[in-house]
């Protein structure tokens, strides 16, 4: 059961996650010191998921920090607000730039990595585990891009067959009205015809994280879906289930992982029983994995909560601190040129028990997806 506090920072910690004085004043005595720049959203539509992403990164790399690093390398991590606007994601990924960094990490939001991505091309720097970016930011072709979580596609192709192998036929889509809306409904419609499935009866776009899904209600409810996927965060999720439920629809609900798991649970209570919902990581309760284990340790040791959100945070800092290593291993330097050598030999590793690459094709990581329910008591069922 799910017993989520508050991740709310006030602002002067919202660049520096709650750590002990302890750990910070080890990490100062690193000699050498790499820094990464993050842009997430910290306030607005989505600042449940870019506060629990960012803070999971930030408790690995403080651990790390206070191991003395990575052969002696600490690793700082900038962050700046962008409050989900692609604009102000592209703003601060050029301060971030301007400023130096080493890095960018774990941007978030389609339009938001697409618009970071394209201050960052120009001059090569490396782009590290977006959050959900678009399926253009994993064309092999861009050399500096290196994603942890599998592609839009390969969710898509995940749900769309567990779709097929229930012999839902009638699928509709609910997206938001934004670049990763449009994003996840092009990849349904790809994954239902890679999979030779009957095309969509009909999909529907709503308001960004919005309860305004009355239009969309409506014109989906006549199209008698059996199965409904949405591309949506918590807000405009939990409004949509429960007006589509009061319209008398009995049948499946689906979303991609950028739902927010636990902010969607906190919208919608003992009303979120029976929703497929998939994951890219693993539970942040599943200590048996060596990893997960690894995480709730140093979690323990801040005052929050696990969460999907957090622990994805957490793996993306294990990989990129994995790069480092294995650029120092291979007796160069953790500069550009080291860390994308690095980061390209990251296939299918394995990483405590969770496996990553850094550098998939199509369809490659559909089997690091899992698809879960939720009870009404919180309760996760794979």
């Amino acid at each position: 059961m799910f017993n989520r506090r508050a991740l709310i920072l006030g602002s002067a910690s919202c660049a520096a996650l709650v750590a002990s004085p302890a750990l910070r004043a080890q990490a100062v005595k690193a000699g050498r010191k790499l820094t990464i720049g993050q842009s997430v959203p910290l306030t607005g539509a989505a600042d449940q998921i870019g506060l629990a992403y960012l803070n999971g990164a930030k408790i690995c790399f403080d651990a790390i920090n206070a191991a003395n690093g990575v052969g002696g390398y600490s690793i700082e991590v900038k962050a700046l607000d962008d409050g989900y606007d692609p604009a102000k994601a592209a703003a601060n990924a050029k301060k971030l730039i301007s400023e130096g960094v080493d890095a960018l990490f774990g941007f978030a939001g389609t339009a938001s990595c697409d618009a970071a991505y394209a201050v960052a091309k120009p001059n090569g720097t490396v782009f590290f585990a977006p959050f959900a970016a678009s399926d253009t930011l994993h064309d092999p072709a861009l050399a500096n891009v290196f994603h942890v979580r599998p592609a839009l596609a390969d969710e898509a192709y995940k749900v769309a067959r567990h779709c097929a192998t229930l012999n839902q036929e009638r699928i509709a889509v609910f997206a938001e009205e934004d670049a990763m809306g449009r994003a996840g409904l092009a990849a349904v419609n790809n994954a239902l015809v890679d999979l030779k499935r009957p095309p969509l009866v009909t999909s529907a776009l709503s308001p960004v994280n919005s309860t305004q899904v009355d239009a969309a209600v409506a014109q989906i409810i006549k199209s008698q879906p059996q199965a409904i996927i949405m591309v949506s965060l918590f807000n405009s999720s939990a409004a949509f289930i429960r007006k589509m439920r009061q319209a008398g629809f009995g049948g499946q609900f689906l979303t991609f992982s950028v739902v927010g798991i636990d902010p969607l649970f906190s919208a919608l209570g003992k009303e979120i029983g029976g929703i497929v919902i998939s994951q890219v990581v693993p539970s942040p309760r599943s200590a048996t994995i060596p990893l997960v284990k690894e995480y709730l340790d140093a979690l323990n040791q801040t005052d929050q909560s696990p969460s999907y959100e957090s622990v994805e945070g957490y793996i993306a800092a294990r990989s990129f601190a994995e790069g480092v290593q294995r650029s120092i291993a291979a007796g160069g330097k953790p500069d550009r040129a080291g860390l994308q050598k690095a980061f390209n030999s990251m296939t299918d590793f394995n990483l405590g028990g969770f496996r990553v690459n850094l550098r998939a094709k199509k369809y490659e990581s559909v089997r690091a997806i899992d698809l879960v329910s939720i009870t009404p008591e919180g309760k996760i069922i794979r």
